[in-house]
């Protein structure tokens, strides 16, 4: 009985990290970034989906994340699991990662076309 006890709370620690704190990873009080790439990966999962670009910088290939909101919030927001496709060319625009890496917490996403993914959310006060 308590091996199982301790299996079940190893578990439960893997499943509360994978759900994590927006403010943890992503600068809010920083200005807002804009990234224009190609579509190289789109998961449309829990507990947050990821959209992953290729961008070009010169002549190297920069590869940015964006996280996203969770599939139901998605939805709501005119998503689908087929909103984005492998090759198409987007901007996305999102709060830079704390870190300074190459990641950043999705806003909106724009088709190359100007058309908006989705609905767009409320303008940020400045």
């Amino acid at each position: 009985m308590a091996r199982l006890l301790a299996l079940l709370s190893i578990l439960g620690c893997g499943v509360a990290l994978a759900h994590h704190s927006f403010a943890v990873f992503f600068d809010t009080d920083s200005q807002l970034r804009k990234v224009t790439g190609v579509v190289r990966e789109f998961r449309f999962s829990n507990p947050h989906g990821v959209v992953t670009l290729a961008v070009k910088q010169g002549r190297r290939e920069i590869i940015w994340r964006a996280e996203t909101n969770s599939p139901s919030i998605l939805r709501r927001r005119g998503w689908t699991a087929q909103s984005l496709h492998i090759g198409e060319t987007i901007t996305i625009e999102g709060w830079p990662a704390r870190d300074g890496s190459n990641y950043m917490r999705l806003r909106a996403a724009t088709r190359a076309n100007g058309e908006a993914v989705g609905t767009q959310p409320t303008p940020v006060k400045e």
